[in-house]
Protein backbone atom coordinates (compact mmCIF):
# COMPACT_ATOMS: atom_id res chain seq x y z
CA UNK A 1 0.00 0.00 0.00
CA UNK A 2 1.42 3.61 -1.17
CA UNK A 3 2.29 5.96 1.46
CA UNK A 4 -0.40 8.82 1.27
CA UNK A 5 1.17 12.55 0.81
CA UNK A 6 -0.87 15.78 1.64
CA UNK A 7 0.33 18.53 -0.47
CA UNK A 8 -0.71 21.75 0.49
CA UNK A 9 0.03 24.96 -2.22
CA UNK A 10 -2.08 27.66 -3.20
CA UNK A 11 -0.07 27.65 -6.67
CA UNK A 12 -2.21 25.85 -8.96
CA UNK A 13 0.88 24.85 -11.45
CA UNK A 14 2.89 24.08 -9.08
CA UNK A 15 0.90 22.05 -6.97
CA UNK A 16 0.03 19.77 -10.36
CA UNK A 17 3.79 19.32 -11.35
CA UNK A 18 4.46 18.26 -8.00
CA UNK A 19 1.58 16.04 -7.84
CA UNK A 20 2.30 14.72 -10.82
CA UNK A 21 6.02 13.98 -9.81
CA UNK A 22 4.90 12.44 -6.69
CA UNK A 23 2.58 10.14 -8.39
CA UNK A 24 5.07 8.75 -10.54
CA UNK A 25 7.61 7.87 -7.70
CA UNK A 26 4.93 5.62 -6.30
CA UNK A 27 3.13 8.08 -3.53
CA UNK A 28 -0.11 8.74 -3.38
CA UNK A 29 -0.61 12.35 -3.27
CA UNK A 30 -4.23 14.45 -2.14
CA UNK A 31 -3.81 18.03 -2.73
CA UNK A 32 -4.68 20.89 -0.87
CA UNK A 33 -4.93 24.57 -2.69
CA UNK A 34 -5.12 26.37 0.75
CA UNK A 35 -4.22 25.88 4.43
CA UNK A 36 -7.41 25.44 5.94
CA UNK A 37 -8.67 23.08 3.24
CA UNK A 38 -5.67 21.07 3.77
CA UNK A 39 -6.36 20.35 7.81
CA UNK A 40 -9.77 19.42 7.08
CA UNK A 41 -8.60 16.70 4.69
CA UNK A 42 -5.71 15.98 7.34
CA UNK A 43 -8.16 15.74 10.13
CA UNK A 44 -10.01 13.17 7.52
CA UNK A 45 -7.63 11.63 5.39
CA UNK A 46 -4.84 11.13 8.51
CA UNK A 47 -1.72 11.38 6.04
CA UNK A 48 1.75 9.71 6.27
CA UNK A 49 3.58 13.22 5.68
CA UNK A 50 2.42 16.15 4.57
CA UNK A 51 4.41 18.91 2.43
CA UNK A 52 2.96 22.80 2.89
CA UNK A 53 4.22 25.91 1.00
CA UNK A 54 5.68 28.69 3.44
CA UNK A 55 2.49 31.34 1.69
CA UNK A 56 -0.59 30.56 1.16
CA UNK A 57 -3.81 32.37 0.35
CA UNK A 58 -5.73 32.05 3.71
CA UNK A 59 -3.11 31.65 6.09
CA UNK A 60 0.74 30.90 7.12
CA UNK A 61 2.11 27.50 6.41
CA UNK A 62 4.37 27.68 9.62
CA UNK A 63 0.70 28.37 11.11
CA UNK A 64 -0.40 25.03 9.63
CA UNK A 65 3.03 23.11 10.49
CA UNK A 66 2.39 24.24 14.08
CA UNK A 67 -1.54 23.06 13.91
CA UNK A 68 -0.85 19.62 12.40
CA UNK A 69 2.24 19.10 14.84
CA UNK A 70 -0.29 19.96 17.75
CA UNK A 71 -2.78 17.37 16.38
CA UNK A 72 -0.46 14.41 15.39
CA UNK A 73 3.22 15.19 16.89
CA UNK A 74 4.56 11.79 14.92
CA UNK A 75 3.47 12.90 11.23
CA UNK A 76 6.55 14.59 9.34
CA UNK A 77 6.26 17.84 7.64
CA UNK A 78 8.60 19.02 4.73
CA UNK A 79 8.30 23.21 4.46
CA UNK A 80 8.49 24.89 1.21
CA UNK A 81 8.90 28.34 0.24
CA UNK A 82 10.74 30.41 -2.73
CA UNK A 83 11.09 33.02 0.27
CA UNK A 84 13.92 30.87 1.64
CA UNK A 85 15.77 32.46 5.00
CA UNK A 86 17.92 31.37 7.68
CA UNK A 87 15.36 32.62 10.21
CA UNK A 88 12.25 31.08 8.58
CA UNK A 89 14.48 27.74 8.34
CA UNK A 90 15.61 27.75 11.86
CA UNK A 91 11.24 28.95 12.78
CA UNK A 92 10.56 25.94 10.76
CA UNK A 93 13.00 23.10 12.32
CA UNK A 94 12.45 24.65 15.41
CA UNK A 95 8.38 24.08 15.18
CA UNK A 96 9.25 20.50 14.64
CA UNK A 97 9.40 20.38 9.99
CA UNK A 98 10.89 17.33 9.17
CA UNK A 99 13.16 19.56 6.12
CA UNK A 100 12.85 22.70 4.39
CA UNK A 101 13.73 22.85 0.98
CA UNK A 102 13.60 25.96 -0.97
CA UNK A 103 11.99 26.90 -4.46
CA UNK A 104 12.98 25.84 -7.25
CA UNK A 105 14.05 22.67 -6.37
CA UNK A 106 14.93 19.27 -8.78
CA UNK A 107 12.05 16.29 -8.49
CA UNK A 108 14.92 14.09 -7.03
CA UNK A 109 15.71 16.55 -4.26
CA UNK A 110 11.72 16.03 -3.03
CA UNK A 111 11.49 12.54 -3.57
CA UNK A 112 14.40 11.90 -1.38
CA UNK A 113 13.22 14.25 1.44
CA UNK A 114 9.95 12.24 1.09
CA UNK A 115 11.69 8.77 1.16
CA UNK A 116 13.76 9.81 4.03
CA UNK A 117 10.74 11.21 6.22
CA UNK A 118 8.35 8.49 5.72
CA UNK A 119 11.53 5.82 6.64
CA UNK A 120 11.96 7.90 10.04
CA UNK A 121 8.53 8.16 11.03
CA UNK A 122 7.87 4.32 10.25
CA UNK A 123 11.32 3.16 12.00
CA UNK A 124 9.93 5.46 15.14
CA UNK A 125 6.72 4.13 15.27
CA UNK A 126 7.64 0.31 14.82
CA UNK A 127 10.01 1.40 17.38
CA UNK A 128 7.54 2.52 19.68
CA UNK A 129 5.70 -0.57 18.89
CA UNK A 130 8.24 -2.71 20.25
CA UNK A 131 8.82 -0.48 22.95
CA UNK A 132 5.24 -0.76 24.30
CA UNK A 133 5.13 -4.55 23.81
CA UNK A 134 8.49 -4.85 26.07
CA UNK A 135 6.42 -2.59 28.59
CA UNK A 136 3.70 -5.16 28.28
CA UNK A 137 5.55 -8.23 28.64
CA UNK A 138 7.64 -7.16 31.44
CA UNK A 139 4.68 -5.50 33.65
CA UNK A 140 5.88 -1.64 32.46
CA UNK A 141 2.92 -1.32 30.65
CA UNK A 142 2.95 2.56 29.34
CA UNK A 143 6.54 3.58 30.50
CA UNK A 144 9.66 4.23 28.26
CA UNK A 145 12.82 3.90 28.97
CA UNK A 146 14.91 6.65 30.28
CA UNK A 147 18.57 4.69 29.51
CA UNK A 148 20.03 5.48 25.96
CA UNK A 149 21.93 1.91 26.51
CA UNK A 150 18.16 0.34 26.83
CA UNK A 151 16.52 3.00 24.11
CA UNK A 152 19.10 2.06 21.64
CA UNK A 153 18.39 -1.64 22.44
CA UNK A 154 15.28 -1.55 21.58
CA UNK A 155 15.82 0.21 17.99
CA UNK A 156 18.73 -2.54 17.13
CA UNK A 157 16.35 -5.39 18.41
CA UNK A 158 13.98 -3.94 15.74
CA UNK A 159 16.02 -3.99 13.11
CA UNK A 160 17.18 -7.34 13.86
CA UNK A 161 13.78 -8.74 14.47
CA UNK A 162 13.51 -8.47 10.52
CA UNK A 163 16.34 -10.79 9.55
CA UNK A 164 17.05 -14.14 9.70
CA UNK A 165 20.41 -13.65 11.81
CA UNK A 166 21.25 -15.60 14.69
CA UNK A 167 20.97 -13.06 18.10
CA UNK A 168 23.10 -13.86 20.89
CA UNK A 169 21.41 -11.68 24.39
CA UNK A 170 23.27 -11.50 27.34
CA UNK A 171 22.27 -10.13 30.24
CA UNK A 172 22.60 -10.29 34.10
CA UNK A 173 19.63 -13.17 35.74
CA UNK A 174 16.63 -11.08 35.67
CA UNK A 175 17.26 -8.04 32.84
CA UNK A 176 14.45 -9.96 30.26
CA UNK A 177 16.68 -12.02 27.96
CA UNK A 178 13.46 -14.55 26.75
CA UNK A 179 11.54 -11.49 26.68
CA UNK A 180 13.70 -9.73 24.67
CA UNK A 181 14.26 -13.10 22.78
CA UNK A 182 10.38 -13.42 22.53
CA UNK A 183 10.13 -9.34 20.77
CA UNK A 184 13.02 -10.55 18.20
CA UNK A 185 10.25 -13.58 17.37
CA UNK A 186 6.88 -11.52 17.47
CA UNK A 187 8.11 -8.88 15.11
CA UNK A 188 10.44 -11.03 12.59
CA UNK A 189 8.75 -13.10 9.12
CA UNK A 190 8.77 -16.15 11.08
CA UNK A 191 6.29 -14.47 13.84
CA UNK A 192 3.80 -16.82 12.52
CA UNK A 193 5.70 -20.02 13.65
CA UNK A 194 6.07 -21.15 16.77
CA UNK A 195 8.23 -19.57 19.28
CA UNK A 196 9.92 -22.58 21.53
CA UNK A 197 12.57 -22.26 24.29
CA UNK A 198 14.69 -24.27 26.25
CA UNK A 199 16.80 -23.74 29.57
CA UNK A 200 19.78 -25.38 28.82
CA UNK A 201 20.47 -25.82 32.52
CA UNK A 202 16.80 -27.23 33.49
CA UNK A 203 17.27 -30.24 31.04
CA UNK A 204 20.09 -33.61 32.67
CA UNK A 205 23.19 -33.56 30.59
CA UNK A 206 21.89 -37.48 29.33
CA UNK A 207 18.88 -36.10 28.22
CA UNK A 208 19.62 -32.85 26.11
CA UNK A 209 20.60 -34.20 23.14
CA UNK A 210 17.27 -36.26 23.14
CA UNK A 211 15.42 -33.10 24.19
CA UNK A 212 17.12 -30.49 21.18
CA UNK A 213 17.38 -33.40 18.39
CA UNK A 214 14.41 -35.69 19.37
CA UNK A 215 15.12 -39.67 19.35
CA UNK A 216 13.56 -43.08 17.87
CA UNK A 217 12.13 -45.93 19.77
CA UNK A 218 14.27 -47.78 21.45
CA UNK A 219 17.04 -45.31 21.20
CA UNK A 220 17.57 -46.11 25.07
CA UNK A 221 15.33 -47.34 27.96
CA UNK A 222 12.11 -45.75 27.84
CA UNK A 223 11.86 -44.45 24.76
CA UNK A 224 8.59 -46.14 23.37
CA UNK A 225 8.12 -44.03 20.98
CA UNK A 226 9.20 -41.61 18.62
CA UNK A 227 9.57 -38.10 19.72
CA UNK A 228 10.83 -35.34 18.45
CA UNK A 229 13.07 -32.57 20.01
CA UNK A 230 12.97 -28.95 19.96
CA UNK A 231 14.41 -28.34 16.87
CA UNK A 232 11.77 -29.76 15.12
CA UNK A 233 9.23 -28.52 16.94
CA UNK A 234 10.52 -24.95 16.36
CA UNK A 235 10.55 -25.89 12.28
CA UNK A 236 9.34 -22.79 10.37
CA UNK A 237 9.71 -20.31 13.64
CA UNK A 238 12.10 -19.48 16.19
CA UNK A 239 14.43 -21.95 19.12
CA UNK A 240 15.48 -19.64 21.91
CA UNK A 241 18.41 -21.52 23.67
CA UNK A 242 18.61 -20.26 26.92
CA UNK A 243 22.07 -20.44 29.57
CA UNK A 244 23.90 -20.97 26.18
CA UNK A 245 26.96 -21.47 28.27
CA UNK A 246 26.19 -24.15 29.93
CA UNK A 247 26.09 -26.64 27.43
CA UNK A 248 28.97 -29.75 27.60
CA UNK A 249 31.29 -29.29 24.66
CA UNK A 250 30.54 -32.34 23.12
CA UNK A 251 26.53 -30.96 22.75
CA UNK A 252 27.89 -27.71 21.35
CA UNK A 253 29.81 -29.51 18.72
CA UNK A 254 26.55 -31.43 17.92
CA UNK A 255 24.77 -28.01 18.27
CA UNK A 256 27.17 -26.38 16.17
CA UNK A 257 26.47 -28.84 13.11
CA UNK A 258 22.83 -28.56 13.21
CA UNK A 259 23.08 -25.19 12.88
CA UNK A 260 25.81 -25.29 9.83
CA UNK A 261 23.68 -28.09 7.94
CA UNK A 262 20.05 -26.77 8.67
CA UNK A 263 19.22 -30.55 9.67
CA UNK A 264 18.98 -32.60 13.04
CA UNK A 265 19.71 -36.55 13.60
CA UNK A 266 17.68 -37.83 16.22
CA UNK A 267 19.23 -40.20 18.21
CA UNK A 268 19.36 -43.70 17.92
CA UNK A 269 18.55 -42.79 13.94
CA UNK A 270 20.84 -42.64 11.18
CA UNK A 271 18.94 -40.82 9.05
CA UNK A 272 18.63 -36.76 9.38
CA UNK A 273 15.74 -34.62 9.16
CA UNK A 274 15.76 -30.92 7.41
CA UNK A 275 14.65 -28.14 10.01
CA UNK A 276 14.21 -24.61 9.39
CA UNK A 277 14.74 -22.73 12.75
CA UNK A 278 15.84 -18.98 13.90
CA UNK A 279 18.10 -19.62 16.39
CA UNK A 280 18.31 -17.04 19.14
CA UNK A 281 20.87 -17.89 22.25
CA UNK A 282 21.29 -16.13 25.68
CA UNK A 283 23.81 -16.16 28.89
CA UNK A 284 24.74 -14.70 31.58
CA UNK A 285 28.27 -15.90 30.78
CA UNK A 286 30.99 -13.77 28.62
CA UNK A 287 31.20 -16.06 26.30
CA UNK A 288 34.58 -14.68 24.60
CA UNK A 289 36.19 -15.28 28.23
CA UNK A 290 34.38 -19.31 28.07
CA UNK A 291 36.44 -19.46 24.75
CA UNK A 292 39.57 -18.23 26.00
CA UNK A 293 39.71 -20.35 29.01
CA UNK A 294 38.62 -23.38 26.15
CA UNK A 295 35.37 -24.05 28.00
CA UNK A 296 33.24 -23.04 25.17
CA UNK A 297 34.01 -23.38 21.39
CA UNK A 298 35.03 -20.76 19.05
CA UNK A 299 33.63 -21.48 16.06
CA UNK A 300 30.06 -22.12 17.47
CA UNK A 301 30.44 -18.83 19.62
CA UNK A 302 30.62 -16.69 16.14
CA UNK A 303 27.88 -18.65 15.09
CA UNK A 304 25.76 -17.53 17.66
CA UNK A 305 26.57 -14.35 17.81
CA UNK A 306 26.32 -12.35 14.37
CA UNK A 307 24.03 -10.04 16.19
CA UNK A 308 24.69 -9.45 19.92
CA UNK A 309 22.40 -7.69 21.81
CA UNK A 310 23.42 -6.91 25.73
CA UNK A 311 20.48 -5.66 27.89
CA UNK A 312 22.17 -3.67 31.10
CA UNK A 313 21.41 -4.31 34.36
CA UNK A 314 19.39 -2.48 36.50
CA UNK A 315 21.83 -0.65 38.33
CA UNK A 316 23.09 0.79 35.15
CA UNK A 317 19.66 2.58 34.56
CA UNK A 318 19.21 3.78 38.10
CA UNK A 319 16.89 6.31 36.35
CA UNK A 320 14.26 3.93 35.20
CA UNK A 321 14.21 3.11 38.99
CA UNK A 322 11.53 5.50 40.22
CA UNK A 323 8.59 4.65 37.29
CA UNK A 324 9.30 0.92 37.47
CA UNK A 325 8.84 1.16 41.33
CA UNK A 326 5.55 2.81 40.75
CA UNK A 327 4.12 1.07 38.14
CA UNK A 328 4.80 -2.72 40.22
CA UNK A 329 2.50 -0.56 42.53
CA UNK A 330 0.08 0.07 39.81
CA UNK A 331 0.25 -3.79 38.74
CA UNK A 332 0.07 -5.27 42.01
CA UNK A 333 -3.33 -3.21 42.72
CA UNK A 334 -1.96 -1.27 45.84
CA UNK A 335 -5.03 1.23 47.45
CA UNK A 336 -5.20 4.21 46.28
CA UNK A 337 -3.09 6.65 47.82
CA UNK A 338 -0.19 4.36 48.86
CA UNK A 339 2.94 5.12 47.51
CA UNK A 340 6.75 5.42 48.65
CA UNK A 341 8.37 7.91 50.45
CA UNK A 342 11.08 10.21 49.20
CA UNK A 343 13.60 8.49 51.30
CA UNK A 344 12.63 5.28 49.80
CA UNK A 345 13.24 6.25 46.61
CA UNK A 346 16.22 7.17 47.28
CA UNK A 347 17.26 3.52 48.97
CA UNK A 348 15.48 1.85 45.26
CA UNK A 349 17.99 3.88 43.90
CA UNK A 350 21.24 3.41 45.39
CA UNK A 351 20.98 -0.37 45.44
CA UNK A 352 22.53 -2.49 42.89
CA UNK A 353 19.78 -5.05 42.38
CA UNK A 354 21.54 -8.49 41.60
CA UNK A 355 18.04 -9.76 40.51
CA UNK A 356 17.73 -6.75 38.43
CA UNK A 357 13.64 -5.91 37.35
CA UNK A 358 12.66 -9.40 38.89
CA UNK A 359 13.93 -8.95 42.34
CA UNK A 360 12.66 -5.36 41.92
CA UNK A 361 9.01 -6.40 41.58
CA UNK A 362 9.58 -8.74 44.44
CA UNK A 363 10.83 -6.14 46.75
CA UNK A 364 8.03 -3.61 45.95
CA UNK A 365 5.21 -6.69 46.55
CA UNK A 366 6.84 -7.41 49.58
CA UNK A 367 6.83 -3.56 50.88
CA UNK A 368 3.43 -3.16 50.06
CA UNK A 369 2.44 -6.30 52.10
CA UNK A 370 4.51 -5.07 55.17
CA UNK A 371 3.53 -1.36 54.83
CA UNK A 372 1.95 -0.04 58.44
CA UNK A 373 0.33 3.09 56.49
CA UNK A 374 -0.61 4.59 52.83
CA UNK A 375 2.94 5.94 52.93
CA UNK A 376 5.84 3.07 52.39
CA UNK A 377 9.17 4.40 54.22
CA UNK A 378 12.53 2.43 55.14
CA UNK A 379 11.05 0.64 57.94
CA UNK A 380 8.81 -1.09 55.34
CA UNK A 381 11.22 -2.28 52.54
CA UNK A 382 13.84 -4.61 53.58
CA UNK A 383 16.98 -4.60 51.15
CA UNK A 384 20.06 -6.30 51.44
CA UNK A 385 23.07 -3.88 52.79
CA UNK A 386 25.95 -6.06 52.00
CA UNK A 387 24.24 -5.35 48.47
CA UNK A 388 23.89 -2.14 48.70
CA UNK A 389 26.37 0.58 46.43
CA UNK A 390 29.40 1.86 48.18
CA UNK A 391 30.14 5.12 46.88
CA UNK A 392 33.84 5.06 45.55
CA UNK A 393 36.16 7.87 46.19
CA UNK A 394 35.74 10.21 43.33
CA UNK A 395 36.91 14.15 43.09
CA UNK A 396 34.47 16.75 44.72
CA UNK A 397 31.93 17.93 41.52
CA UNK A 398 33.28 21.44 40.91
CA UNK A 399 30.70 24.34 40.80
CA UNK A 400 30.35 24.39 36.58
CA UNK A 401 29.71 20.45 37.00
CA UNK A 402 31.40 17.50 35.04
CA UNK A 403 30.71 15.81 32.35
CA UNK A 404 30.60 12.19 32.90
CA UNK A 405 31.22 10.77 29.69
CA UNK A 406 34.97 12.72 29.92
CA UNK A 407 35.36 10.62 32.86
CA UNK A 408 34.36 7.34 31.78
CA UNK A 409 36.33 7.08 28.60
CA UNK A 410 39.31 9.28 30.69
CA UNK A 411 38.79 5.51 32.86
CA UNK A 412 38.58 3.44 29.59
CA UNK A 413 41.70 4.83 28.49
CA UNK A 414 43.67 4.54 31.48
CA UNK A 415 42.58 0.86 31.63
CA UNK A 416 44.08 0.23 28.17
CA UNK A 417 47.26 1.95 29.14
CA UNK A 418 47.51 -0.27 31.94
CA UNK A 419 46.89 -2.99 30.39
CA UNK A 420 48.94 -2.52 27.10
CA UNK A 421 46.41 -1.93 24.47
CA UNK A 422 44.88 -5.31 25.60
CA UNK A 423 41.25 -5.53 25.89
CA UNK A 424 40.05 -8.35 27.62
CA UNK A 425 42.44 -7.17 30.21
CA UNK A 426 41.43 -3.68 30.61
CA UNK A 427 37.76 -5.00 30.95
CA UNK A 428 38.90 -6.99 33.69
CA UNK A 429 40.07 -3.92 35.58
CA UNK A 430 37.25 -2.16 35.19
CA UNK A 431 35.29 -5.26 36.17
CA UNK A 432 32.98 -5.26 32.97
CA UNK A 433 32.23 -7.71 30.33
CA UNK A 434 34.76 -7.52 27.38
CA UNK A 435 32.03 -7.24 25.04
CA UNK A 436 30.09 -4.20 27.33
CA UNK A 437 33.85 -2.90 27.39
CA UNK A 438 33.91 -3.15 23.27
CA UNK A 439 30.65 -1.37 23.00
CA UNK A 440 32.05 1.29 24.64
CA UNK A 441 35.20 1.96 22.86
CA UNK A 442 33.02 1.70 19.89
CA UNK A 443 30.85 4.68 21.74
CA UNK A 444 34.15 7.05 22.15
CA UNK A 445 35.52 6.09 18.71
CA UNK A 446 38.57 4.92 20.68
CA UNK A 447 40.71 2.40 18.52
CA UNK A 448 42.77 0.26 20.58
CA UNK A 449 45.03 -3.48 20.03
CA UNK A 450 43.34 -6.99 20.30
Amino acid sequence: MADTILLIDDDESLRRVTEYNLSEAGFDVIPASSGQKGLDLFNKKNPNLVITDVKLGDMDGLEVLAAIKTESPETPVIVITAFGSIEMAVKAMHEGAFNFITKPFDRDTLRLSCTKALELSSLRSQKQQLADEVNRLTGTSGMETANSAMAELLETALRVASSEATVLITGESGTGKEVLARLVHQHSPRKGGPMVAVNCTAIPDNLIESELFGHVKGAFTGAIANRKGRFQTADQGTLFLDEIGELKMDMQAKLLRTIQEREVEPVGSDRTEKVDVRIIAATNKDLHEEVAKGRFREDLYYRLSVIPLHIPPLRDRREDIPALANHFLKKLAAPRGVKFSDKVMSLLKMYDWPGNIRELQNTVERSLILRKGTIIGPADISLPTAKSSEVPEIPDIPPDGISLEDIEKGLILKALEKSGGNRSQAARLLKIPRHVFIYRLEKFGIKSGT
